[in-house]
């Protein structure tokens, strides 16, 4: 079961495979959790296999509040993935940071209601820390993933993350502006905390693709401008995944990798045989007697 590939892409709107694969395999899994959103595709590229997910499903029919991210990340870890970039496509809120260009995000504002957070409970505490919910030295390599292929990157800013799946009112847009918020956009809560919890590095490519509804001289947010822009960029991320795979070093030691570590609050003793059971996966290695 376990492949280990060096790096899991998570593709967001306009971005639904990765055609340069090959020697594919699909994984079609079940977890503790329930089903991903889509079989997981883990395929060969620039010599080093990775794999890929759809996070809306195959066709795009699931709604951000609809995504089982918690069977999205656990399958991922079943597949031994250590390193997952998120490919979102978002809004922006500052002048800067405008339509085209890319931002990897240093920082997460979690506006969501209606999302499982955690993969603990039933039994089993623990507290995680999200002081800084992306990796930095991901993040770090995909910003040099981009260099000398003209695109506009921005490293840092804080990523809003809304329920949806409406857009915003011009009323909410400048309140998230005034806060100091970057980017806005419908999925990276709770991912990045999915992510931690399975100790796996976590970064995030954002593609701005508007100005959200509160630039008074771009038009408003529509799936129509969302798509178009997309479109124009996704030779650009392609680009970016192919250099990305190249620079990765799998030697390297993260503090991801341990994020577990001294998190667990429950006196093992305590914890039920079920959850230790559906938790072993990510656990495991810190209950043992």
């Amino acid at each position: 079961m376990i492949e280990n590939p060096i790096l899991a892409i998570i593709g967001g709107t306009g971005l639904y495979h990765i055609p340069s694969l090959t020697n594919v395999k699909e994984y079609d899994l079940d977890t503790p959790f329930g089903k991903p959103s889509a079989p997981i595709m883990v395929g060969t590229l620039e010599s080093r296999r990775i794999a890929f997910l759809t996070r809306h499903g195959i066709g795009h029919t699931l709604l951000p509040s609809e995504i089982n991210f918690r069977a999205n990340f656990y399958a991922l870890k079943m597949l031994g993935v250590k390193r997952v970039v998120s490919v979102n496509a978002v809004g922006s809120l500052r002048e800067d940071y405008a339509p085209g260009h890319i931002v990897i995000p240093d920082q997460v504002f979690d506006l969501t209601r209606d999302r499982k957070r955690t993969f603990f409970g039933d039994g089993i505490v623990a507290h995680i820390s999200v002081a800084d919910p992306f990796c930095s030295n991901l993040s770090n390599l995909v910003t040099q993933s981009f260099l000398g292929n003209g695109a506009i990157v921005h490293q840092g800013g804080t990523f809003l993350t809304i329920e949806g799946p409406r857009f915003s009112t011009k009323a909410e847009s400048q309140l998230y502006r005034s806060w100091g918020m970057s980017i806005i956009g419908m999925n990276t809560s709770p991912e990045a905390f999915l992510a931690r919890e399975c100790e796996m590095c976590f970064a995030i490519m954002a593609h701005v693709t508007d100005y959200d509804v509160w630039h008074v001289s771009d038009e408003p947010v529509t799936v129509e401008i969302v798509i178009r822009r997309l479109a124009q960029n996704t030779e650009l991320a392609q680009e970016s995944i192919r250099n990305l795979v190249g620079i990765i070093d799998t030697d390297q030691s993260c503090s991801c990798h341990e994020a577990l570590k001294n998190t667990i609050i429950t006196n093992p003793a305590n914890i039920p045989d079920e959850t230790r059971k559906k938790l072993d996966l990510l656990v495991g290695k810190y209950l043992k007697k």
